[in-house]
């Protein structure tokens, strides 16, 4: 065998549960069946009593009549109602074959009986249903003018009955015509909207997916930046101050002993931290204390402690400023201790002025060159971390001549 297998796929569903989930219930037409079942149900009942009520043709011949309008109810409820609810590029020919089999049906009645034709304002609609414009009107011509021509030819009627019955079927044509075109028109824009709300659902769908992914992105980018600015450093402290009572055991005594106790409340520290981090609260040195007092804190525990200086206005600043002024200390100390080189100092700077909040940390370590050596993640971060407070951060180092960190926060 050659060629592929080819799998033909159901047709869809107008209200069906392939519809797009987006569509939801914005699909009148969906929803109009009920009522549109009423209707043809009425319509026929009352043609068939319209017609069995008549005093012409004879009483057979009206029975015939209703007899085939009543193969018109199991034709529409086996053929007509399914076609009707799919969608217009799932009915391929089957159109052309219902209403064919409406007028094969409708025809001999209309000609037996001529009040049969009533039933033409059930008929119409369908017509517009299922077929374009110009081949709808084209239908609904034959279905209001061929039963007519049969009734005139079979029971050979006075002329001016006849052209009474013509004219109301041309005036029953452009009736349907016109109101045919608006029902077109409406079912149309009722796809159209349901196809928009899909997409719109689809697009709703697709942003919330898109803030989630970057709302997660963002957490994590805070919790690494928190982390390393907090425990990261505490546990580099921790192994610097085991390396230096390592080598102080038999030497120094009494230093080894300093930071132990350093290693201790650095230890204790960094529990503190754990713990804010685990609760979403501020970080333990800013825990019900001015920012000063925080960074004189953090100051005491660098090894040698760095000195503070505090100038301007000093006042309670929003939450997340702070944090970002601590957070800078935090990581320029961490880097000095690690890089600075031994006996280099840290000096630390608050300047608070009306409209801006300066911080700056400088070291007398053994420097670099900004130009030849890419930032570490911890300088990244803080620039980060300084750039969403809207403020600006500036790194300025040379080799031999210590570094600078400024860092400008906005406080308004």
């Amino acid at each position: 065998m050659s060629g592929d297998l080819q799998v033909e796929e159901p047709p869809r569903r107008l209200n069906g549960p392939d519809r797009s989930p987006g569509a939801r219930e914005s699909h009148v037409w969906d929803r109009a069946f009920g009522p549109w079942d009423f209707y043809f149900g009425l319509v026929w009942a009352a043609t068939a009593a319209f017609v069995l009520g008549a005093g012409f043709p004879p009483l057979a011949h009206r029975l015939a009549a209703v007899a085939l309008l009543a193969l018109l109810v199991p034709w529409y409820v086996w053929a007509g109602r399914p076609l009707l609810l799919l969608e217009p590029g799932a009915r391929s020919g089957r159109s052309l074959r219902y209403l064919a089999g409406n007028l094969a049906l409708f025809l001999p009645a209309a000609a037996l009986a001529g009040e049969a034709r009533m039933i033409t304002f059930a008929l119409a609609p369908t017509c517009f249903m299922l077929l374009p414009l110009r081949r709808a009107v084209a239908a609904v011509g034959l279905v209001s003018l061929l039963p007519v021509a049969g009734w005139a030819l079979l029971w050979r009627p006075p002329g001016n009955a006849v052209f009474v019955s013509f004219l109301g079927a041309a005036v029953t044509l452009a009736f349907s015509a016109f109101f045919g075109a608006w029902i077109i028109r409406i079912i149309e824009q009722s796809q159209n909207r349901a196809s928009l709300i899909a997409e719109l659902d689809a697009s709703r769908e697709e942003v919330a997916r898109l803030s989630a992914e970057r709302g997660a992105h963002t957490e994590r980018e805070r919790m690494s930046r928190e982390i390393h600015d907090t425990l990261a450093q505490g546990f580099t402290s921790l192994l610097m101050l085991v390396q230096a009572v390592q080598s102080e055991l038999d030497t120094d005594p009494a230093q080894a002993r300093r930071h132990l106790e350093l290693m201790a409340a650095t230890a204790r520290q960094n529990l503190a931290e754990a713990r804010a981090l685990v609760t979403g609260g501020a970080p333990a040195d800013l825990d019900g204390g001015s920012l000063p007092d925080a960074v004189r804190r953090l100051a005491a525990r660098h090894d040698p402690p760095a000195a503070v200086s505090v100038t301007g206005d000093v006042r309670a600043l929003s939450p997340a400023l702070e944090v970002v002024a601590l957070r800078t200390c935090q990581e320029s100390l961490s880097n000095a201790a690690r890089h600075a080189g031994p006996g280099a100092r840290a000096t630390l700077g608050l300047a608070y002025t009306a409209s801006t909040l300066t911080v700056s940390v400088r070291d007398t370590g053994r420097g670099f060159d900004p130009a030849s050596v890419p930032l570490g993640y911890g300088l990244r971060g803080l620039r980060a971390r300084v750039a969403e407070a809207g403020g600006s951060a500036a790194v300025d180092s040379a080799p031999a001549a210590g570094t600078t960190v400024t860092v400008t926060l906005p406080l308004d």
